[in-house]
């Protein structure tokens, strides 16, 4: 068994900028056909197409808002039509906010909800009648889901709701051979100093065990354990990628 994903179909959702780029890129460097999807940022989606028709295979990035469920069913018809099946599925969309629950809006409590959440629901729903036996979920959570954080109710709410969901698609699609389980990173820096104010960064930083943040391409190595036949008896779990803290 190895990490070599030659013709293995992946679909990553939010696969164009941060974390999803770099999990996109390191399935296609692994051998894997791709499609990537985003929802608005056409210059990040042009790179990415740029990078991947570097690396060689079959890849495509589309454009699906994947809290809509008409252009998750769009999608899931363009995989159909370009690959027939597929073998891997990043649920990796996401945003995340900051808001004191006193003041924290319906509007957002939902935004951050169907984008954390109900868009993993509807991907992974409508792309179940193209995986077949041994085919991987992988769901993008957080550390967020079991430590909690201030002003981010929202956020480990989703979050929270992703774990148990996974640990129940475990068992209800385990008799096909159908995998799921969680890539749960602690603070990604998928920008200088991770976006935060210096001090706040230093004391993540040594905070950490390994004396660093993560790196996108850290989760992405995470992902690519899951995607492979090495992970073939892991089932319902959570991997978290936090360094330790």
């Amino acid at each position: 068994m190895n990490l070599d994903l030659n013709n293995r179909r992946a679909l990553v959702t939010g696969g164009t900028r941060g974390v999803g780029r770099a999990i996109s890129l390191a399935l296609a460097g692994a051998g894997a056909n791709v499609v990537a999807c985003y929802r608005a940022d056409e210059e990040s989606a042009a790179e990415l197409g740029r990078r991947l028709k570097q690396l060689g295979g079959d890849h495509h990035v589309v454009r699906a808002d994947v809290t809509a469920p008409a252009d998750v069913a769009a999608l899931a018809d363009h995989v159909r039509t370009v690959y027939g099946g597929l073998d891997v599925v990043v649920n990796n969309a996401g945003v995340d906010s900051m808001a004191p629950l006193a003041v924290l809006e319906g509007e957002e409590w939902r935004r951050v909800l169907d984008t954390d959440l109900t868009s993993a629901f509807l991907v992974t729903q409508a792309m179940l009648p193209l995986l077949g036996e041994d085919a991987s979920v992988i769901m993008i959570g957080s550390a967020a889901a079991e430590r909690g954080v201030p002003m981010r109710a929202h956020y480990g709410a989703a979050k929270a709701g992703l774990a148990g969901f996974t640990r129940s698609l475990a068992k209800e699609l385990g008799g096909r051979r159908i995998r799921v389980n969680i890539v749960a990173p602690g603070i990604v820096e998928t920008e200088p100093g991770a976006g935060l104010p210096e001090e706040l960064f230093q004391r993540f930083t040594g905070l950490t065990p390994l004396g660093r943040l993560a790196q996108p391409d850290d989760v992405a190595g995470a992902v690519l354990f899951l995607a492979a036949d090495l992970s073939q008896f892991v089932n319902g779990v959570t991997i978290a990628v936090d360094g330790g803290i």
